[in-house]
């Protein structure tokens, strides 16, 4: 066995680095930049070489390559996974290998280069990895994220191992369900806690400043930039940055993203280089993102790059035994400690509810109660709770329609209803149903509303 050791410092001392790669030059250039870093290297150049060096000894991290002599490198964050899962593992993939690098990081990889290894982009993922949290408790962060339900236990066990990765997330799910909360909880049990949490909703943003907003611009790139500005991803350096509404991007925006998600470099508008970034994207919508791949209006090759994994989040009407604790909670936050209480007539009431708006809605429905009731004891009748006819309420009265049929008929009403009350001003209908201009034009379109 031919496992090579870097003896420049005491190895006691140092954090141990496991480096696999059968390019003798490429581990020469890893084992001096870490040094230089004061970490201490030990190298390998296959599978079973590798395997050796972890039954031997500790590591803090491991990187590889995906091609080894007698196998791949995902059989190496594989076997990781199962026999070091407290140790971090990050690929080395052949330059424009994205479904490598994709298919590592769903099998656990933590992160990934792409050849030639930049030597920046070494020492930043090196730095993160190695102020990785040790343990996997939950703590009462995490239990921001209340109830108890299967669905909710899941979904917490979930941001713990997620917390460990810098692969991309795409967390689905309705309005009001918890989106933000669960990437915010994902950065702070992260490596990444210490940087940056920057949120953006893409369908707030006029599609004319996009580009500048996220890339930032150098001075006189356009009228009116008087002085150099950073953008959204120099923001979010050494945090996480997080995309809310990802699916109302234009298409031509989606393309400059999937370059600065793949190359991890942006440009400025107005410069002429690149620049490399160190940060972690997490993306939301409550929208269905295949649906609008397959109606072409989201890249497929983007909807990949950030759905490395999925996290979804379960609507209050799959969880309906959480309720009172959230009501607990919601009250609490509301009123302080001295706050009223719902009759069990009013917590059953909320039970038989099926909360479109999810946790916001109810957050909304005890807000307007505490301040309505004459008393201590909230009652059904001040929830004043909307009447089950909409979308995820009683579904007895559509007949013979089917579903799509159904809820295009309830999508045509509300619409109407919308542009009625604007007198056709589509621009004010679209912010009182809460989607983009852009959004409601394509609804216009499909439905064929003039």
């Amino acid at each position: 066995m031919s496992v090579t050791r870097s003896e420049r410092r005491p190895r006691s001392e140092l954090n141990r680095v496991l480096v696999i790669d059968d390019e003798a030059d490429i581990r020469e250039l890893i084992d001096l930049t870490l040094s230089r870093m004061g970490l201490a290297a030990e190298c390998a150049g296959s599978v079973a070489e590798a395997k050796a060096a972890l039954a031997a000894g500790s590591f803090q991290l491991c990187l590889t390559d995906m091609r080894l002599p007698d196998g791949e490198g995902l059989e190496i964050v594989r076997y990781i996974g199962e026999n070091h899962p407290r140790l971090p593992v990050a690929v080395i993939t052949a330059w424009g290998s994205a479904e490598n690098a994709v298919a590592a990081l769903k099998a656990g990889a933590f992160d990934y280069l792409a050849k030639p290894v930049g030597l920046e982009q070494l020492r930043a993922l090196v730095r993160s990895a190695l102020r990785l949290p040790e343990g996997v408790a939950e703590n009462d962060e995490l239990r921001a994220l209340t109830g108890e339900s299967p669905s909710m236990q899941q979904v917490r066990a979930m941001i713990e191992k997620l917390a460990r990765s810098q692969a991309p997330i795409y967390i689905s799910g309705e309005s009001g369900s918890g989106k933000e909360l669960a990437a915010r909880l994902i950065h702070a049990r992260s490596a990444r806690s210490a940087g940056p949490f920057v949120p953006v909703n893409c369908g707030a943003i006029p599609e004319n400043l996009m580009e500048s907003e996220f890339f930032g611009y150098r001075k006189g790139a356009f009228t009116g930039a008087d002085s150099d500005r950073d953008g959204f991803f120099q923001a979010a350096s050494g945090g996480t940055l997080f995309l809310d509404e990802v699916a109302d991007l234009p298409l031509a925006m989606q393309v400059k993203l999937l370059r600065a998600i793949q190359e991890k470099r942006v440009r400025k508008v107005g410069n002429v280089t690149e620049e490399p970034v160190d940060l972690r994207i997490i993306c939301a919508t409550h929208r269905n993102l295949r649906e609008r791949v397959e109606q072409g209006s989201f890249r497929q090759d983007l909807y990949y790059r950030l759905n490395v994994i999925e996290l979804r989040m379960p609507p209050l009407r799959e969880r309906l035994e959480d309720i009172a604790p959230l009501v607990d909670s919601l009250l609490g936050k509301l009123c302080g400690d001295g706050h009223p209480r719902l009759s069990p007539a009013a917590i059953k009431a909320l039970q038989l509810y099926s909360f479109p708006g999810n946790v916001r809605e109810l957050e909304n429905i005890l807000e307007r109660a505490t301040a309505l009731c004459a008393g201590d004891l909230v009652e059904p009748d001040d929830l004043h709770l909307e009447p089950e006819d909409g979308v995820g309420g009683d579904l007895q009265g559509r007949g013979s329609e089917t579903l799509d049929d159904y809820l295009n008929r309830l999508e045509r009403q509300a619409i109407l209803e919308a542009l009625q009350k604007t007198e056709g001003n589509r621009t004010a209908a679209a912010r009182l149903l809460g989607v983009t201009f852009r959004s409601l034009r394509y609804r216009l379109e499909r439905l064929g509303i003039e």
